[in-house]
């Protein structure tokens, strides 16, 4: 029978700690080449296209996510997990959430690899809901201490620091600046839907890890050369999907390509990850083709019980 799972279910059974163990386990089995994972598809229709996002763990499962880039209110994404022996659908999620997690925990498990170990302050800049999970996740790998929010809006800024008080427990302070926010930050997260860049790379301080999670497109980025020039370490989940972007990624082109690392390799031990202590480290997230689907498969082990 087919498991419908919606964004309640997610949130019920999908913890930071799980959801980040599971995105470990995908980048090391794409390493590996297990996890066949392309980079994603889409369809031009008129006024947006239909993007969709496939994997196949050998095996066990395959399955795809779609969404669209319509901009509609009430539009939400659909990931369906099939069985690799029978071809039967066991589950299909509907909504937001677990394209949400999944991001947050590739970025927990970026955290995890190459901030340094005594990381305890963190910055987020933007309020949504990638900021969220990417802190929300990034308290499940490190002994956070203190986070401060920055993004436009003065309310949403305030709202999302009191969330970070009221669900994690860790104090938290909405400050007015970029330069405020990063000032001392062991961990930098960049959520934004800028265009532009949001952060001045010289106000990071040595030993810094960068999570960028918005626009990081050469027509449109929410950071810049800048803060490519200064990383020692720029790592990517996917470099294949980072050398498919259209226009190109950033971090994809030369000078910076050559130096773009998989994530997958770091944890493997195939690449170094942060060998000293004033490293500069950038995560690019590209969102590894698949992963929904493992966290689908995840969430179906967990929480076959519960729901």
């Amino acid at each position: 029978m087919t498991m419908l799972v919606t964004d309640r279910e997610v949130t019920d059974v999908l913890d930071a700690a799980t959801t980040v163990a599971a995105m470990r386990e995908a980048l090391l089995a794409a390493y590996d080449g297990r996890l066949v994972a392309p980079p994603r598809a889409s369809a031009p229709l008129d006024g947006g296209r239909m993007v969709l996002t496939a994997g196949h763990l050998s095996g066990e499962w395959y399955g795809f996510r779609s969404y669209d880039t319509f901009g509609l209110p009430e539009s939400e994404q659909l990931v369906v997990l099939h069985d690799a022996r029978t071809g039967a659908v066991r589950a299909v999620a509907v909504g937001e959430e677990l394209g949400s997690r999944r991001t947050g925990g590739l970025g927990g498990v970026a955290v995890d690899a190459l901030a340094r170990p005594d990381a305890t302050t963190l910055a987020v800049i933007g309020s949504g809901r990638q900021a969220w999970t990417q802190v929300w996740a990034a308290a499940a790998v490190r002994p956070l201490r203190q986070i401060r929010v920055q993004s436009r809006s003065a309310a949403r800024r305030a709202a999302f620091a009191e969330r970070v008080r009221a669900e994690l427990g860790v104090p938290a302070e909405p400050v007015g600046s970029a330069r405020e926010a990063v000032a001392g930050a062991d961990i930098v997260v960049l959520a934004t839907t800028s265009v532009t860049p949001v952060l001045d790379a010289a106000d990071l301080a040595p030993g810094t890890h960068v999570n960028a999670i918005g626009f990081k497109q050469t027509d449109r980025h929410e950071f810049g050369t800048d803060l490519l020039d200064r990383a020692d370490l720029l790592v990517t989940d996917s470099p294949a999907q980072a050398a498919a972007y259209a226009p190109p990624m950033l971090a994809a082109v030369e000078p910076y390509a050559g130096r773009l690392r998989d994530l997958g390799a770091v944890l493997a031990g195939a690449v170094p990850g942060r060998t000293g202590a004033d490293q500069v480290s950038v995560f690019c997230s590209t969102g590894l083709a698949g992963t929904e689907v493992f966290l689908l498969d995840r969430l179906v082990r967990v929480g076959a019980a519960a729901l």
